[in-house]
């Protein structure tokens, strides 16, 4: 293949990228793919952030809704390297009480713990849930599917199931289907995830979301680091014919070489300062328009021995929501959407070394922790952040060795994707989920003929899934070379 003269180019091998680049390749296509940093991967990297022989995953790190992604299942991860490690349970919620809830992968275990804790909610988490799981695999490629579609003839009873609860605020549906505030606040946890404040419409989805993949597929990691994903995925394209350009920043198209087709993995504010007049004015318009989410500010330490946790279960998860009740989740996130830092952020932290060893030396421990803060800040949240750990694990601070901390600039400079630190493409409210970045009938096309958006701007979203990627080159298929 010529790398002067591809079929098609795709800047950016974040996931989306990547996946846009494998599909094409697999229709035929030479591809090339252009990547600003020294490694691809986008937010799927891992580094040694804090001490020696301690590996960090830099921004995303449990992959459940990957193994939903009917675009990864098309590829043999275990035969480019990637192992799967599935946790004791998916997902972990303490309380001041001293005890926690458990997210388990099966639901009626789930349910079961909830009764345990005097609640009566088991049967509600069954009832909720329980369809959900059992109709997963009809579910979820219509749910990670093109937007503006005639959804399957086995799909529509699951999408039916699903949206009519989706559509509701995360707090006023917790509150509806749970009495107790052990189910509340793990539901809620779970909404959270969106980075949208809990009482705005459909923030429920992504706790339905999220609470069906970890019953129905778990929420496992990758072993040595999220990094081992983009590897794969790297060698898949290579073996493809494909070819991975890095170091190579591309600021305007008239840096690329001709193609019949220029995809882009990234966000409406690179598009416009990339695309320039080539793009419609009104277009343009709408583009700049976008509204980016809170920001994060993230946390990565290298740790003595394991979490402290005062409910030993709270070991059994890799993943631990750290925010209370819902009420104090449900505040915490409102403060961020009103352009505040809470005092007790919500906190969602990831305890990879208790499940793969390799990541730190014989042991010893790693932790990967992050909050919402307002979009592009600044402020030092590293005490706050630890001091919810100490409140559900006192002595955590005793096992700190070193830690490192990135604000929502500093993400920002890792990934231009991640404007003003949102690891999501933009803000995933109603409005901007169905329509990202702007209503079309083909989100991935734009007005401009041969020039595609593979980002996460555009639909499904967030997350490590390819999906966006993969629909934006059937795109191309259908439009430049069918």
């Amino acid at each position: 293949m010529k790398a002067d003269a591809p079929d098609a180019i795709v800047v950016g091998s974040g996931p989306n990228g990547l996946a846009a680049a494998i599909t094409l390749a697999r229709a035929g296509r030479s591809v090339v793919v252009y990547e600003a940093a020294a490694s691809p991967g986008g937010g799927t990297r891992s580094a040694a952030l804090t001490l020696p022989g301690y590996v960090h995953d830099v921004c995303s790190a449990i992959h459940g809704v990957a193994l939903a992604s009917p675009f990864f299942r098309t590829v043999d991860l275990a035969a480019r390297g990637v192992t799967w490690i599935e946790p004791g349970a998916p997902a972990a919620h303490p309380f001041d009480d001293g005890r926690a809830v458990i997210l388990e992968r099966d639901v009626r275990a789930t349910a079961d713990g909830l009764d345990a804790l005097g609640g009566s909610d088991g049967r509600a988490w069954r009832r909720l849930f329980g369809p959900l799981v059992a109709s997963a695999e009809r579910l979820f490629p219509e749910l990670l599917g093109p937007v503006l579609h005639v959804p399957r003839p086995r799909g529509v009873v699951p999408l039916a199931r699903f949206g009519l609860p989706a559509l509701l605020p995360a707090s006023r549906l917790a509150t509806a289907a749970f009495r107790g505030d052990a189910a509340r606040a793990l539901f809620g946890g779970l909404a959270a995830h969106s980075m949208v404040a809990l009482d705005r419409a459909a923030t429920a989805s992504f706790g339905l979301v999220l609470g069906t993949v970890a019953h129905a597929y778990g929420w496992p990691m990758a072993r040595g680091g999220s990094g081992a994903v983009a590897d794969a995925l790297v060698a898949e394209l290579r073996s493809l014919g494909g070819e991975v350009v890095t170091d190579r920043r591309i600021a305007s198209l008239a840096e690329l070489p001709a193609a019949a087709a220029i995809v882009l993995d990234v966000t409406p504010r690179q598009v416009v300062a990339i695309a320039g007049d080539r793009l419609p004015a009104g277009y343009r318009q709408r583009l700049e328009r976008f509204r980016y989410g809170p920001g994060v500010f993230k946390l990565d330490w290298a740790l003595e021995g394991p979490i402290p946790w005062r409910d030993p279960a709270v070991s059994r998860a890799a993943t631990v929501h750290l925010g209370g009740r819902l009420e104090e989740i449900r505040s915490a996130e409102a403060d961020v959407a009103a352009g505040r830092h809470p005092e007790r952020p919500y906190v969602l932290l990831v305890q990879h070394t208790l499940f793969d060893p390799s990541r730190a030396p014989a042991g010893r421990h790693t932790a990967w922790a992050y909050c919402h803060v307002p979009n592009g800040s600044t402020v030092d949240m590293t005490e706050r952040i630890e001091a919810q750990i100490e409140r559900f694990a006192p002595g955590f601070r005793d096992l700190v060795l070193a830690r490192s901390a990135r604000d929502s600039r500093s993400m920002e400079t890792y990934d231009e994707n991640a404007v003003g630190g949102d690891i999501n493409g933009g803000l995933q409210d109603l409005g901007q989920l169905i329509f990202r970045p702007t209503p079309r009938l083909d989100p991935y096309a734009t007005p401009s003929r041969g020039l595609y958006l593979c980002s996460s701007s555009t639909p499904p979203g967030g997350g490590v899934h390819g999906m966006s990627g993969y629909l934006a080159a059937r795109s191309v298929l259908r439009r430049e070379f069918g």
